[in-house]
């Protein structure tokens, strides 16, 4: 299967940060409900929320960020990779002036779950 740009989903989160739909929960057999591209503009964040039955990675496509990884902060450059496991949090803060491009990926913590718990809780 090939999907176009054009043809991907996309959304606004929150403002300044856009989402690109890589791939469709049904079409990662349910295994996970979240693989995209996600774009967080100057000024922007993605507010700190945790994981519950579930992990997310962020892979850093381009640009640095602040990232709060379980409440300690640190910062990441391209191809650098933050993994949240369950019942963990993070944050993605974009300090510079130039966007920051990331994949990311939420797959269930217990297998033959559909789409894991569904769970995140945004602070």
């Amino acid at each position: 299967m090939i999907r176009k740009l054009e043809e991907q989903r996309s959304y606004t989160r929150n403002p300044g940060v856009e989402m690109r739909v890589l791939m469709e929960p049904a079409e990662m057999y349910e295994a996970g409900r979240l693989y995209a591209c996600i774009t967080v503009a100057p000024g922007a964040s993605l507010s700190y929320h945790e994981h519950k039955g579930e992990l997310e990675s962020f892979y850093i496509v381009k640009g640095t960020c602040r990232v709060e990884d379980n409440h300690e902060t640190a910062y990441l450059k391209e191809g650098d990779v933050m993994i949240t496991p369950h019942d963990h949090g993070h944050a993605v803060y974009n300090d510079s002036a130039e966007p920051v491009d990331l994949i990311a990926l939420i797959v269930s913590r217990e297998q033959g779950v559909p789409g894991g718990s569904k769970s995140c809780s945004i602070h």
